[in-house]
């Protein structure tokens, strides 16, 4: 009897040490550093006055009546506020399907954010006619992502809302295709010819045989007029506000450029080829704001 009671005491000492043990288990994702150095993008927002307006895989926009915060939630990503880089997110972490990020973002933003709405900005309208080029099409696919779809898909895609970006700031928009269908290269220029257009934009995404490689690139021909590399400048400016790397304004003399009179630019989104920017330029979302860049470059240019 007095062994018995002794195994049973023992097994109860042996339970209660055993449930003071730290768990070697990590939190769901095993990304999280601790609840204690972490926050909710929802907490986040709350401790910030902001509100979620946009959650998707790839970045997170939060928002007040004077400041716009994107955060990009991969590694590597960035946080912006009111379109400038304000620091790298850092680790993110995701448990019970929300995503947290380091609470140290609570500070640094606070610190940088506006106080008051900016000043209202009357649109004016724009006079003047571009040529919008989402480039391939047809049984021309261009490049395929790492993901299976397609270049030639997302030309279209994106071309579409710059035109109608555009369109909305009264200019005339001309797109050398509106559907997947295949037009030869000359014929993009001669369209642009036609038009006498104020600006040529083609549209494209890259590829590469490095996954590692990403960011947007504009071209203008070797002999590009100093309109052309203006409006090259102004697009560049404007796209590296959606938190791609930039590869700056480089020369090559593609068809399209070359045989456009008057000025023409061609931009490579992105690339293709990288898995993290296929998931972007998949992104409708995210498209919005790559167009969005696109126009704004545009009408820059044209202003």
């Amino acid at each position: 009897m007095r062994n018995q009671l002794g195994l049973t005491i023992l097994m109860i000492a042996g339970a209660a040490i055993a449930g003071c043990q730290p768990s070697a288990a990590g939190p769901p994702g095993g990304q999280l550093i601790s609840d204690k150095q972490t926050v909710s993008i929802y907490e986040l927002a709350g401790l910030l006055g902001l509100r979620v307006s946009e959650s998707t895989s790839t970045h997170v926009t939060l928002k007040n009546s004077a400041n716009t915060v994107m955060i990009f939630t991969f590694t590597g990503g960035q946080v912006y506020l009111n379109t400038k880089s304000l620091a790298t997110v850092g680790r993110i972490g995701r448990s019970g399907g929300k995503i947290h990020v380091s609470k140290a973002l609570v500070s640094q933003i606070r610190s940088a954010m506006q106080t008051a709405p900016p000043a209202i900005v009357r649109p004016r309208s724009l006079s003047g006619c571009v040529v919008v080029d989402a480039g391939h099409g047809g049984r021309d696919p261009g490049a395929t992502s790492c993901l299976g779809f397609y270049e030639k898909t997302v030309n279209l895609q994106v071309a579409r809302k710059v035109a109608s970006l555009l369109r909305q700031k009264g200019l005339k928009v001309v797109m050398t295709r509106d559907n997947d269908t295949f037009i030869e290269l000359q014929e993009r220029a001669a369209i642009a010819n036609r038009y006498s257009a104020d600006l040529f934009v083609s549209i494209h995404a890259d590829s590469f045989a490095s996954s590692s490689r990403r960011g947007f690139t504009m071209y203008v021909a070797r002999s590009a007029s100093w309109s052309s590399r203006r409006a090259a400048n102004a697009i560049a400016r404007s796209m590296a506000k959606t938190g791609l790397n930039s590869w700056g304004t480089r020369k090559a003399d593609f068809r399209v450029l070359v045989h456009t009179r008057g000025p023409a630019v061609l931009i490579e989104l992105g690339y293709l080829s990288n898995y993290t920017e296929a998931r972007l330029l998949r992104d409708s979302s995210f498209q919005n704001r790559l167009a969005q860049a696109i126009a704004n470059g545009i009408t820059e240019f044209l202003g």
